[in-house]
């Protein structure tokens, strides 16, 4: 609903729910009691994502790559938690603040795997990794790419850039 509606209210919610304004109203006491609840079932579902991807992962580059891909899916979850104030609850701005953290750990390690340039500031690459994480899924939502080649491409860019590949230099 709010992936397509961000804007919506809780009649709007309730009715494209199936159920009466007074039934959402016991559960969630307001609009932002929602986005809250929202935003943590959110966080939690990225959390196992990142958890399952990186289970098996040989090494630090290796789980970026996987975690990428699991998280395109589930990017429409948290894109429209960006247009909300959810960000001003201590408890979510802890919860990405160590998410975010995790991140950057990440990266240094797979700068450390020669991944990538070391010069290259750790906040660049994480902030550069999680927009590409959004890119990748609105081209999938609007169905210009399949997920596949959406995580393709978004390693492609954050690993080697955008420059043409010249013949030379082409693999193979």
């Amino acid at each position: 609903t709010f992936g397509k509606h961000p804007g919506a209210s809780l009649a709007e919610v309730a009715k494209l729910a199936g159920v009466g304004r007074a039934t959402l109203h016991r559960h969630f006491s307001s609009r932002e009691t929602l986005m809250l609840a929202l935003a943590r079932t959110a966080m939690e579902e990225l959390d196992t994502a990142i958890e399952a991807a990186a289970a098996d992962a040989e090494s630090h580059t290796d789980a970026l790559r996987r975690i990428l891909t699991a998280a395109i899916p589930l990017a429409e979850r948290q894109w429209f938690l960006t247009h909300e104030p959810v960000m001003q609850d201590p408890a979510i701005k802890a919860a990405y603040r160590s998410d975010h953290e995790a991140l950057c750990a990440a990266v240094d390690a797979a700068k450390a795997e020669g991944t990538f340039d070391p010069t290259v500031p750790t906040r660049w690459i994480a902030e550069a990794y999680e927009g590409l994480i959004f890119t990748a899924w609105a081209m999938v939502r609007d169905e210009e790419i399949t997920p596949n080649q959406a995580a393709d491409l978004a390693w492609r860019t954050l690993t080697g850039g955008l420059a043409a590949v010249r013949p030379d230099q082409e693999p193979g």
